[in-house]
């Protein structure tokens, strides 16, 4: 569909339902003192942990005998899923020979509220064969995709950064890979779901894809089109563990094990995991730090087998220094940088502060790795402002919404060529990837994580107080630097 300017449709994303609105221009409050925890519910779903990673050879049997059925196995890292009704089967199975721990395996909201989502219209099609440089024919990027140029990723494209060849799991819901900047963009034959009852990997609910968005962020295509990723030549692997926002803490482990398992082995052969989701905890609640141990397995599973893991800081504004009691999962796993979020206030006024740290973004240098776009909405008011779009005509709408991060979002079966802005450290850890597929591709194609990190450390600007800082980690990510 062509239009020559458009109005903004209000995408209110609240609890784990994204619904339609009246339109609507203001600015949505941001709360900020009051962390949003996963709540962790009873049910009849375990995660069981075996002593030192080695599920032993009789588990499966006592298992079946305490009323049991296993209904996953990751040898890996030595857990079990297993269902059971029995009222005591907790506590008979973690009196198991072999047995480290036995969790209520705990279905929470991964999608975080403070998220807000605003669609935009459909994208044409442009010749790009005079473009100067390859992002300045497509539809948003010369007047609305701000993130991009904040890291500078334009001038690693045109050093030749592309990314390509590189692997990058989005460990997410359901992942558009007929939207039109993401056609030929995704691995089809390896991308999975595992979400019981959703065979899919792109099925999911709503209008807005989440997964998609990260994912276009990301490596949308260089197509004279719509946006552009930041490494458009990476390959996305589309992991579904999230169904309408959430899910359980099994369906994430087995992504993260999958994503990160060769080819060879029947995996997915992932070279990054982009994890934008997460939960803050208590960390005394008994079945909370066992499934942060699971995680933290899975992560390092990861690690060891050479993928750099990345997610999501965390939309609540918590200071981590000084918050001893929380603890942000996958943010804080094991191997995992957690990228916390910057935004311009009022990018259509003219505002080129893309580094200020987001109202919302979690902080401290207990867990914050890097910093990295990822919008904000908190420009007073309600103006309007109009940025042009390629090759002619302009955006119009409500001036802070210019301040989100643009990209493809709508869900497989819905549209296939509609863009959104959203703000978050969901954003923000999908730039980083990005910026990481560019070093990979640079060095070869192949890099452990303590090189990929080591690279993206030094290249990254020392902004906040001097060496690691509380906002910005190990400093703000510049894509032309970390190819340099």
């Amino acid at each position: 569909m062509k239009y020559g300017t458009h109005t903004f449709l209000a995408m209110a994303a609240f609890g784990l339902t994204l619904g339609a609105c009246a339109p609507d221009n203001t600015a949505p409050e941001l709360p900020v003192a009051t962390p949003m925890m996963a709540a962790l519910s009873a049910g009849n779903s375990y995660v069981i942990l075996a002593k030192g990673n080695k599920i032993p050879a009789t588990l499966a049997a006592s298992i079946a005998a305490a009323g049991g059925t296993i209904t996953q196995t990751l040898p890996e890292i030595g857990m079990l899923t297993v269902t059971s009704t029995a009222a005591d089967f907790q506590a008979k199975a973690s009196a198991f020979s072999g047995v480290d721990a036995v969790a209520v395996d705990t279905n929470y909201q991964f999608i975080d509220p403070n998220e807000r989502v605003m669609v935009a219209e459909d994208a044409d099609v442009f010749d790009n064969s005079t473009a100067a440089s390859i992002g300045d024919n497509e539809t948003f990027f010369p007047g609305l995709q701000w993130a991009p140029k904040a890291i500078h990723a334009p001038e690693a494209w045109d050093a030749g950064a592309r990314g390509t060849g590189v692997r990058v799991a989005v460990i997410d819901g359901g992942l558009n890979d007929t939207h039109i900047d993401m056609v030929g963009q995704v691995d089809v034959a390896r991308s999975m779901s595992f979400v019981p009852g959703v065979p899919n990997f792109y099925d999911d609910v709503g209008n807005f894809s989440h997964a998609t968005h990260v994912a276009g962020i990301i490596a949308a295509a260089d197509n004279g089109i719509g946006t552009i990723g930041v490494a458009p030549g990476a390959t996305i692997i589309g992991v579904k563990a999230l169904h309408n926002g959430s899910g359980a803490f099994s369906w994430v482990i087995a992504g993260i094990i999958y994503a990160a398992k060769p080819i060879s082995q029947g995996g997915a052969g992932a070279n990054i995991i982009n994890m934008s989701l997460g939960g803050t905890f208590d960390r005394q609640g008994k079945d909370a730090a066992q499934l942060a141990n699971a995680m933290s397995r899975a992560t390092s599973y990861a690690r060891q087998q050479g993928v750099t893991v990345i997610a999501s800081a965390g939309n609540s504004a918590i200071d981590f220094d000084h918050t001893n009691n929380l603890i942000d999962i996958p943010a804080q796993s094991v191997g995992v940088s957690a990228i916390a979020a910057t935004a311009p206030v009022g990018f259509a006024l003219g505002a080129t502060n893309f580094s200020q740290p987001a109202s919302y973004t979690n902080f401290g240098q207990s867990v914050v790795a890097f910093g990295a776009p990822g919008g904000d909405s908190v420009l007073p008011g309600n103006a309007l402002c109009s940025l042009p779009r390629f090759p002619a005509g302009f955006v119009t709408t409500a001036c802070w919404i210019f301040d989100l991060v643009i990209s493809p979002g709508s869900r497989k079966g819905v549209s296939n060529g509609q863009y959104f802005f959203a703000a978050g450290t969901s954003m923000a850890a999908p730039h980083v990837a990005g910026v990481a597929a560019l070093i990979i591709e640079k060095n070869g194609g192949s890099m452990n994580p303590a090189q990929v990190l080591a690279k993206l450390r030094s290249s990254a600007e020392d902004l906040g107080k001097p060496g690691n800082d509380d906002f910005y980690g190990a400093g703000f990510v510049n894509a032309l630097r970390a190819i340099q």
